[in-house]
């Protein structure tokens, strides 16, 4: 038994996994470092790098972390998900946000 995911990879998806392999080979690259220089550095094995760097969604969050670390890239990679530098994260600022958000019910209940 092969486990599949449940739902197929959303292209916007894919392509996001293709553009970030292909950004962590040029910043390999641009730094002078081999597959298996950054895979040690992050502490990973060279298949999971190469993984990464094809597009493949199979590796986990933390290890594609760890090679963004390993290039210096880990807190660019977690501040360009900071909702206050968006315009409505800005606009936003001065609001208490909810404890937790919850589905709003209909009038049809």
């Amino acid at each position: 038994m092969t486990n599949r995911p449940k739902w197929p990879t959303p292209l916007p998806v894919q392509r996001a996994l293709r553009q970030l392999g292909e950004d962590v080979v040029t910043w390999r690259k641009l730094q002078g470092l081999t597959a298996a220089q950054v895979a040690d550095r992050a502490g990973v094995n060279v298949n999971t790098l190469r993984s990464f760097e094809h597009g493949e969604g199979s590796i986990s969050l933390e290890n594609a972390l760890r090679i963004t670390r390993a290039l210096g890239l880990v807190e660019k990679l977690a501040s360009s998900l900071d909702p206050y530098a968006t315009d409505v994260g800005r606009l936003r600022t001065e609001e208490k946000l909810p404890d937790r958000v919850r589905t709003r019910r209909t009038g049809n209940a």
